[in-house]
């Protein structure tokens, strides 16, 4: 299936915040990208949306409903894909989804999505209240 194929129901949805290489330093004994660094890149993609609803400082309290679908080979390229599904006064909860993209044949395959929640902090590490968002950052 080439990339110009794939249905809107089977294409990423939200905004694509990282995209990286998936490189050998990063693989298990059998050759696949291991898992933490593919949350570790779905924290740092959710991170950035977080950082902007919240215009300063975050951190991540909370990763919940991860379902791994399959396994990431040596260069596959893995882009992470966020959506704000929810701002309260401190928190933000992020849908953030995974796909890669095959390097031989380009096609697109999802690898997992999660939920993310963030709290706005301040400079002395305490929750801070998160100014009125504006959706078109």
């Amino acid at each position: 299936m080439s990339v110009s194929n794939i249905s809107d129901s089977l294409r990423p949805t939200g905004e694509l915040s990282i995209q990286t290489v998936a490189m050998p330093a990063n693989t298990n004994p059998s050759g696949d990208i291991f898992a933490g660094w593919l949350v570790s890149q779905m924290d740092c993609a959710a991170g950035i949306a977080a950082v902007k609803v919240a215009h300063g400082r975050v951190a991540t309290v909370a990763i919940d409903k991860m379902k791994f679908l399959t396994a990431v080979h040596v260069g596959a390229v893995v882009s992470c894909h966020t959506n704000i599904m929810d701002i309260g006064r401190s928190s933000i909860r992020i849908n953030v989804q995974v796909w890669i993209t095959k390097r031989q044949s380009f096609e697109q395959i999802k690898v997992t999505e999660g939920e993310f929640v963030f709290v706005a902090i301040d400079d002395k590490g305490r929750t801070r209240s998160i100014p009125k968002y504006n959706s078109s950052l």
